[in-house]
C-alpha cells in the first residue's frame, strides 16, 4: 500500500527465510537485488504471500486501505508512531474518504485547532489511543477478488 520501499519487502522476505518460513516464491522474492526490487516485487509478492497462506490486498482496494490503516494503528500501539503522526498519516493518505479511519482523520483536524478550543493535547491523544485500539480490533473485511471473472 506504499508504506514501505520494495527493497524493504525483499529484506522482509530474507528475514522470513532466516526465521524458518519457506516457499519457492518467497525464495525468488528474497533473491531480488536492490536494482531489481522496484520492478519485480510487484509481481513476486502476491504468489509469495499466497504460498504462505497470507492475504494479498490489491492496490487501491478498500480492503487494502483498511488493512493499511489497521497496520498504521498497530504501529502506533507498538510505539513506532506517536498519536499525532498516526492521525496525520491517516488523514494524508485517506482524507475523510475511508469510513473505517474517518474518526482518526477528524482527530488530525482536532490537533490542528487545539489552540482555539477547550481540549488539551492529552485529551486528543487519549481519543487517538482509543480509536487505534478500536481500529485494530475491528473485524477484518475479506479481500476483494483480483480475478475480474471471479
Amino acid at each position: 500500500m506504499g508504506e514501505i520501499r520494495a527493497t524493504d519487502v525483499v529484506s522482509g522476505a530474507c528475514n522470513a527465510l532466516v526465521a524458518g518460513l519457506d516457499s519457492p516464491a518467497l525464495r525468488m522474492l528474497a533473491a531480488c537485488t536492490r536494482a531489481e526490487a522496484d520492478y519485480d516485487v510487484h509481481d513476486l509478492l502476491p504468489p509469495a504471500l499466497d504460498e504462505l497462506g497470507l492475504t494479498f490486498y490489491p492496490v487501491g482496494s478498500v480492503a487494502g486501505q483498511e488493512a493499511a490503516a489497521r497496520a498504521l494503528a498497530a504501529r502506533m500501539l507498538a510505539g513506532e508512531l506517536t498519536s499525532r503522526e498516526l492521525v496525520f498519516r491517516i488523514h494524508q493518505r485517506f482524507g475523510h474518504e475511508l469510513p473505517l479511519a474517518e474518526r482518526l482523520a477528524n482527530l488530525d483536524d482536532e490537533y490542528d485547532i487545539l489552540e482555539y478550543g477547550d481540549r488539551t493535547s492529552a485529551q486528543v491523544d487519549a481519543d487517538v489511543l482509543a480509536e487505534a485500539l478500536r481500529l485494530t480490533q475491528h473485524p477484518r473485511v475479506p479481500p476483494e477478488p483480483t480475478d475480474p471473472l471471479s
